[in-house]
């Protein structure tokens, strides 16, 4: 029985268009290691280690995979035989590379996945004595435009996370560590449906000003802004991804009217996504508006990336990336606001391009909500007017 989270017809449809983008975009064949695509195409997951497993795809002939005697119970497992792939199993002492050459006779034109590494990339090379390419431009086309059973994971992973942070509020208060905080929020994720905890950030204070802080022993202390930024993998593999921010208390009425722009900012960009517009006008957006308040050097990073099968991917909504939207493409929206030494901010949704606009799969609370303190008003949210 295959152990795959979508029917065989949706893996076998994605191989075959792989073959076709490959062909178009002259390839004789492309090599995918472990990682997001693999994944993606026929539901192998893992990570590349030394010994090599990968898929080769050869426009017009039967995909081939690649693998270890001792991971091909494992790779049985997804599906690989109602899927109809050649396997080419091997053991310790044997040639893999001689394997995959084997598959690509006589080809001059090969590429390979972002995620194959150079342990694997530079025998192969060798073996088929062609300088090797990146595939990303044919794998990356196929993952950025989502299928409904892919959206309807997405749906659910953004369930699972809006469940979680409606919890946080009774995690979060003065006098805890950002590590005890965390640890109470990857409990909760798996709690709500996740199958992993991708990661969990808890930022306060000056630790929010770092947009990628993790966690520390650092004491929350009454006053403090709180960056939350939380994922995880449902059982599908699809992940969620969304960020609030928290107050401990009452804020100061300069950091509530700097936030509350900062959700008219992350707005402004969600209303700005639609088939036809580019990445770069979607990450203006955002940039306009905080820029009109004079916020524009505290935005230090993109305003979004994709989501699928990894928690990035493409496409990234950053400056200068003229890339048209589609239907079907799926990423965060998340612009912030730092400030070295003090406190940070940000708000991250992930949306779905539809035909005239796009889906929020996040519809948790997003203005700044306060939290536990012993000063904490009553109010559970600060709607600043600017």
């Amino acid at each position: 029985m295959s152990a795959l989270p979508f029917t065989t017809s949706v893996y076998a449809a994605r191989l075959e268009r792989a073959a076709a983008l490959a062909a178009e975009a002259g390839f004789d064949g492309i090599i995918v290691g472990p990682g997001p695509d693999l994944q993606y195409l026929v539901g192998v997951e893992g990570d590349t280690i030394e010994r090599l497993t990968a898929l080769v795809i050869k426009p017009g002939i039967t995909p081939t995979i690649v693998v270890p005697r001792m991971e091909l119970a494992k790779v049985r497992s997804t599906g690989t035989d109602e899927l109809g792939l050649i396997v080419a199993d091997w053991v310790d002492g044997q040639d893999p590379y001689a394997l995959i050459a084997g598959t690509l006779p006589e080809a001059t034109r090969v590429g390979v996945s972002d995620s194959l590494p150079a342990l694997h990339v530079i025998p192969i090379g060798q073996r088929l004595a062609v300088n090797l390419e990146l595939a990303t431009p044919v794998l990356r086309e196929g993952r950025m435009i989502k299928e409904t059973a892919e959206i309807s994971e997405l749906r659910r992973a953004g369930t699972a996370i809006d469940a979680v942070h409606r919890r946080v509020p009774e995690m979060l208060r003065a006098g805890r560590t950002e590590r005890e905080v965390a640890a109470d929020i990857a409990k909760a994720i798996v709690a709500e449906g996740h199958r992993t905890v991708e990661f969990v950030i808890v930022g306060s204070g000056p630790n929010g000003a770092d947009p990628h802080h993790e966690v520390s022993d650092r004491m929350i202390e009454d006053g403090d802004v709180v960056v939350v930024d939380i994922g995880g993998a449902v059982p599908s593999g699809y992940n969620s991804d969304s960020t609030r921010t928290y107050i401990v208390g009452t804020p100061e009425p300069s950091v509530a009217e700097r936030i509350a722009i900062l959700v008219q900012a992350q707005q402004a960009a969600v209303e700005a996504v639609r088939p036809g517009v580019t990445a770069s006008d979607v990450d203006a957006a955002a940039r306009r508006v905080l820029s009109r308040a004079g916020l524009a050097e505290a935005f230090l990073h993109r305003t979004g990336h994709g989501i699928g099968v990894s928690v990035h991917e493409e496409p990234y909504i950053t400056p200068g990336n003229e890339l048209l939207l589609r239907e079907g493409m799926a990423f965060s929206i998340e612009p912030g606001i730092y400030f070295p030494g003090e406190w940070g901010a940000r708000i991250e949704d992930i949306v779905v391009v539809t035909a005239d606009g796009c889906e929020q799969l996040n519809v948790t609370e997003h203005a700044l909500t306060a939290v536990g303190a012993a000063s904490a008003p009553d109010e559970s949210r600060m709607d600043a007017k600017v």
